[in-house]
Order: C-alpha cells, then sequence, then structure tokens
C-alpha cells in the first residue's frame, strides 16, 4: 500500500478517508491537535507552522519515517511552500510548478496568467487604474482571499469608494459576472494531462465552500476543465471556478490547485481521484476518462463531530461511546 502524507489536514475528513477506502496508509499532519482530520488517518503528528525553517525538515523525517510516496496538501497555507520543496521532500507533490502556484494565489496575477493564455476572464482593474466609464454592479476582491473572505459587491461609486477605503487586504476590482456559475473538480497526471473533468452546480454555498450541488454530465463545461487546466499546467487536483455567461462564454474566476471543498459529490459520482493519485504515486500513467463519471447526483453537506479524550501524558484519542444508530424508513 502507498503511504500518504497530507499537510495542513485541518477538517478534511473526507479526503482522508477517501484515500483510507482506495487503500493507501494515511498519516494526517497539521500545527493544531485538534484538527479532526488527523484523528481520522492511520497516523498522525504535529508538524511547525508553515513558516518556520523546520517546516520542510519535518515533512521530510515523516516521509521517511512512514515510506511515504505521495504528499498531498489539504489546504492553500503551504502550496508556495511545497511545490518549491519538492526535490528535497522524498515523496511526490500533487502540485504545478512554483510559478503557476504563486500565480493562481493570488487573484490578480491569475486574472493575468488567464488573459496571457486566452483563458475568459471577468474585466479585472487594480483600484488606482480604474477605467472612468466603469459598468456596476463590480466586486471588490482580496488578492489573496480565500473561503469568500474580503469580498464586497458595489452597486454605485460611492459604495465602491467605501468598500475600497474600508478594506485591509490588498484588494482588486473586477466585474460582476451575470450568468450561472459553476464548479469543476479536475485532475491532471504529470504530463499535465486532464485525466476527468466533473462539473458540478452551485447550489448554495457557505463561507465559500459548497454544500449544495449536482454532478453535471454538461459537455461544454468538461471541454473547459480539460482545457483550461492543460493550458496552465495543472498538476493533480483543482477546482475550477466559472461562470457561464449569457452569450455562451466562459468566464473563469478561480482555480484552486488543491481538492475542491465540495469532494465527496465527485468522489461519490466515480471520480476516482484517489486512486488516480495512488496510480501516479506508484509510477504509473493512466489514460484520461474524461466524462466517465454519473451525472445528476446531489450532494448536501452537514456538520458532523469528533470528541477527544486526553490521556495521562497529555495525548488526546478518539472518545467513543456506543449510541444507537437512527433508523430511516425508504
Amino acid at each position: 500500500m502507498s503511504g500518504v502524507l497530507f499537510t495542513c489536514a485541518g477538517q478534511r475528513v473526507d479526503i482522508v478517508t477517501a484515500f483510507n477506502r482506495a487503500g493507501a496508509r494515511t498519516v494526517a499532519v497539521d500545527v493544531n491537535r485538534l484538527a479532526p482530520a488527523l484523528y481520522h488517518a492511520g497516523a498522525h503528528a504535529f508538524v511547525p507552522r508553515i513558516d518556520d525553517p523546520q517546516y520542510v525538515s519535518t515533512l521530510h523525517a515523516l516521509v521517511h519515517e512512514h515510506d511515504i510516496a505521495l504528499i498531498v496538501p489539504l489546504t492553500d497555507l503551504d502550496h508556495g511552500v511545497l511545490s518549491r520543496a519538492k526535490d528535497e521532500l522524498g515523496a511526490l507533490v500533487l502540485l504545478p510548478e512554483p510559478e503557476i502556484v504563486d500565480a493562481l494565489a493570488d487573484k490578480w496575477l491569475a486574472h493575468l496568467l488567464f488573459e496571457e493564455r486566452g483563458i475568459g476572464s471577468p474585466p479585472t482593474w487594480l483600484p488606482d487604474d480604474l477605467p472612468g466609464d466603469l459598468e456596476f454592479p463590480v466586486l471588490v476582491k482580496a488578492r489573496q482571499g480565500f473561503g469568500s473572505r474580503g469580498i464586497y459587491r458595489c452597486k454605485n461609486t460611492r459604495e465602491l469608494e467605501f468598500f475600497l477605503d474600508y478594506t485591509t487586504e490588498d484588494s482588486m476590482v473586477q466585474a460582476v459576472c451575470r450568468g450561472e456559475e459553476f464548479s469543476i473538480d479536475v485532475f491532471c497526471d504529470l504530463d499535465r494531462r486532464c485525466l476527468n473533468a466533473v462539473p458540478r452546480t452551485m447550489i448554495e454555498s457557505k463561507g465559500g465552500e459548497s454544500i449544495k450541488g449536482m454532478t453535471l454530465a454538461d459537455s461544454e463545461l468538461i471541454e473547459v476543465g480539460r482545457s483550461v487546466s492543460e493550458t496552465i499546467g495543472l498538476v493533480g487536483p483543482a477546482n475550477i471556478q466559472c461562470f457561464r455567461e449569457l452569450d455562451g462564454t466562459h468566464r473563469i474566476t478561480d482555480i484552486n490547485p488543491r481538492f475542491g471543498g465540495a469532494f465527496p459529490l465527485p468522489t461519490a459520482a466515480g471520480s476516482r481521484y484517489p486512486e488516480l493519485a495512488l496510480a501516479l504515486a506508484a509510477g504509473e500513467r493512466p489514460e484520461p476518462r474524461l466524462g466517465d463519471f454519473r451525472a445528476g447526483l446531489y450532494m448536501t453537506r452537514f456538520f458532523s463531530e469528533l470528541v477527544l479524550s486526553a490521556g495521562e501524558d497529555g495525548t488526546l484519542q478518539p472518545f467513543a461511546e456506543e449510541l444507537p444508530e437512527p433508523i430511516v424508513e425508504p
């Protein structure tokens, strides 16, 4: 079984357990001892902050200790560090090149990258370079925001000036897309080939994360996912956010080079992304399976919890208590 190391494990229990089911030996790490995903992996460890000089060497030691073949970052936080340390870690890191990681982490640089490579992107400006005939509504967006943080909708000049003055983040201004929003979960191999692309609707989101959605057999969106991911040069998983405008064109607003927040939906639809990741770690070269997934599946998410108890040495262990399972009548 391949060993998989998950960094910044946080709350991504869904991803860790999916790799468990796929047959991986899982090791999860985080700086926070209460990160729930730690306790759903086969083993876990606590690591320094990502800006600590010992972060990479600590991961390298864990790779050696647990015979790790694959490193999967679960949030954006350490992408820059890991993409630059690929040759030092001793395992395959599922990330594109550092310059791509850097551009996608900054929404202004991402917009410039999209335009440079012929990918549709909403009109976007820096605050000091706004056109005189700016059409409203527009969005003030934090360049390095995530989870819908630092985004303000402005319907006139007064609101625009207010939010540009109000925000403490380095921001940009972007035209509001008027079409329907979609998300496309893609997975690319080490040759930057898109192996599959699973589009889904954005029925409802909370804090920037999809909590309700449905998989779509939409050939145009599948092609958008393939074309964009291969044009950018993505490696491993990514989530592409886009709008289909009223004229039928597509505008890309964001690309996150990691498993998306709605990971359970494409997984249930048969994306087999954990299996593809393990195949890459084993040196295999899977063939693309574009469109090979189940459409029409809905996802609706809910809160869950993990109760831990502290041992005499201070370590935390899952605390289980037998409770009757609810019975649901069909």
